[in-house]
């Protein structure tokens, strides 16, 4: 089991109701299960987002740095497993959702909502899946085992933006990598080509980032809402996220088991392609799993302030 080195403190449970009485950490249990995920509170602020053309592994597409206003949010100590993803994948606890518990500002039918199919093949690959990551959906399937989620706790989840998820990787760094520029000891924060073994780890192996966070670089590449454009940074400051209005290309971030180092740097970003179905022999291709793409994943983040009913599901509706 993966190691935890915070508290879980200031809330009150009701069942699996959750009070919060303060902008704390906490358990979210999935219910029905004895599965859960550890919450990281990070407090919002504002920050560099990209990097500098002096940053060994620079690319054009992390320019121009820009000044980044972040909200306040929730954020999963670790990428989400296949133990809390099967749940969606075969819906088996849909009958233990709970209703209403954000203020009553989340209100889902869970049998409305649109669930991943069985893959063709072992998605795992063989890797794990006992506290493995689950990997290998497509951005839909991810999107929607966030409204799921939400649907089943009454809480409100989402996949981070790629603003969000770049200021919960550095953890108030400016650097190349959340603990320094230097790669040299970057194994003992990450999975990546020189010590993965050609394979991906249990989550929560490695030393955390300074805000309590694994994996952010290394072990699987993660899902974020955003559309990948090279040039993305120059509205950013003012859109706070570039919403996918076309399938392909996805932005995803921290690199994976397969990657060199330059490419987990917190700055580091890819996007998605239609090549990651390159093997999928359904007609049409499917739209939940990416059967080429064994190194992406995702985790989940709830924002602090809970959005509007209508705002919601443009977090949830995607290409």
């Amino acid at each position: 089991m993966y190691r935890f080195k915070f508290l879980v403190t200031g809330f009150l449970f009701l069942g699996f109701h959750l009070v919060f009485a303060q902008k704390e950490a906490y358990r979210l249990e999935l219910p029905g299960t004895t599965q859960a995920l550890e919450m990281v509170f990070i407090k919002g602020g504002n920050f560099q987002i990209g990097s500098p053309s002096s940053e060994k592994g620079h690319q054009r597409d992390e320019s121009p740095q820009s000044n980044i206003e972040v909200a306040s949010f929730w954020m999963a100590s670790t990428e989400t497993t296949w133990n809390l993803y099967q749940h969606f994948v075969d819906r088996d606890i849909d009958g233990e959702s709970l209703q209403k518990k954000d203020q009553d500002l989340v209100d889902l039918d869970i049998d409305a909502i649109s669930g991943a199919t069985t893959p063709y093949v072992d998605m795992s690959f063989g890797m794990g899946t006992d506290d493995y990551p689950a990997i290998g959906m497509t951005q839909k399937a991810a999107v929607q085992f966030c409204k799921w989620l939400s649907a089943l706790t009454g809480n409100f989840y989402r996949l981070p933006t790629e603003a969000e998820w770049e200021y919960a990787c550095r953890a108030g760094s400016q650097t190349a990598y959340s603990h320094s520029d230097d790669a040299s000891d970057l194994e003992l924060y990450a999975w990546f080509e020189e010590n993965s073994n050609g394979k991906y780890h249990k989550v929560g192996q490695k030393k955390p980032n300074a805000w309590g966070l694994y994996d952010m670089h290394g072990n699987i590449a993660e899902w974020t809402l955003d559309q990948y454009e090279i040039e993305a940074y120059k509205k950013l400051a003012k859109v706070k996220w570039n919403k996918p209005l076309k399938t392909y290309p996805k932005s995803v971030r921290g690199g994976s088991w397969i990657d060199s180092a330059e490419k987990l740097r917190s700055a580091a970003r890819r996007g998605s392609d239609p090549q990651w179905k390159m093997r999928d022999p359904q007609i049409p291709k499917s739209e939940w799993w990416h059967t080429d793409a064994p190194f992406v994943g995702f985790r989940i983040v709830r924002p602090y302030q809970t959005p509007s009913k209508k705002e919601q599901e443009l977090y949830w509706t995607t290409k």
